[in-house]
């Protein structure tokens, strides 16, 4: 069943959102799941105001590689406020991951932030796979730094790309 805003034969999309600093295997579960429950799913890279290790368009692309064969996976870059970029594309919904019992409150506080600025968006949250649940990009981007293996936190080609960006080879 795939949420339609309750109207019959309308296309529902969702959005899910991040930094991406790398994607990691727990993003790329979480955004399958969502896959299951919209017709399509956008993948937004935000530029944000974060410090990144990978440039806005290094990760926008990475993401974007990684989903190339996935026909209803859209990757789109923004650097908008999160609801503005969703009522700009027509999601209905904003996707956000949640690994653990410490991400709720972080979550909570954006998710009434974003329904006080959009209240015609929802939130919903998905956990990913347990095998996930301890999976970051920033430990990902640490194990990779100390020359550790992190092939069971990102895809190869992220692997190799975090390398290069790191021992600038």
């Amino acid at each position: 069943m795939r949420f339609n805003a309750g109207v019959d034969n309308v296309m529902s999309k969702a959005i899910y959102a991040g930094t991406f600093d790398p994607i990691t295997y727990g993003h790329i579960d979480v955004i399958s799941r969502a896959t299951k429950f919209f017709d399509h799913v956008v993948v937004g890279v935000s530029a944000g105001p974060k410090t990144t290790l990978f440039t806005h368009r290094e990760r926008t692309e990475l993401v974007k590689a990684v989903f190339k064969d996935d026909s209803n996976i859209e990757v789109i870059g923004f650097s908008s406020l999160l609801v503005d970029f969703a009522r700009s594309i027509g999601a209905q919904v904003i996707v956000r991951g949640m690994r653990a019992v410490s991400d709720f409150d972080y979550e909570l506080q954006l998710t009434l932030m974003n329904r006080n600025l959009e209240p015609k968006i929802e939130t919903i949250f998905l956990m990913p796979a347990e095998k996930y649940i301890f999976v970051s990009s920033s430990l990902a981007k640490e194990i990779a730094g100390l020359e550790g293996d992190i092939s069971k936190l990102v895809p190869p080609l992220v692997a190799k790309a975090l390398h290069k960006k790191i021992f600038k080879k």
